[in-house]
């Protein structure tokens, strides 16, 4: 069984209990989460890392593809900017559209 604290004493008692065996205080309904707002969510939560997964490929491109006035400590392999940056973009891009379609599916 899943066991919740006790708001009064503290300790973990059982969610299905209505009162504390501990304090004797009552205890409050568990609230219950619906799946749909689960699912919803965890499409928001993809959605936000896709979003972050396109921006750092993009400042990444930015900075090793020599966009910048500013000059780096060592070089950067070309292979970054050719296949690595890009390949990030695309993942953040589909994990950003799967999260969409997970959040409206709900």
């Amino acid at each position: 069984m899943a066991t919740r604290q006790c708001p009064h004493c503290g300790k973990e008692v059982f969610d299905r209990m209505t009162q504390c065996p501990y304090c004797r205080e009552a205890l409050g309904a568990v609230p219950q989460i619906r799946g749909d707002s689960v699912r919803d969510a965890q499409g928001r939560g993809m959605i936000r890392q896709g979003l972050l997964c396109i921006l750092l490929a993009a400042v990444v491109h930015y900075f090793a593809g020599g966009y910048s006035a500013m000059q780096l400590p060592y070089p950067i392999q070309p292979m970054v900017t050719v296949y690595l940056s890009p390949l990030l973009f695309l993942c953040g891009l589909g994990l950003s559209s799967f999260g969409l379609y997970v959040r409206f599916t709900a």
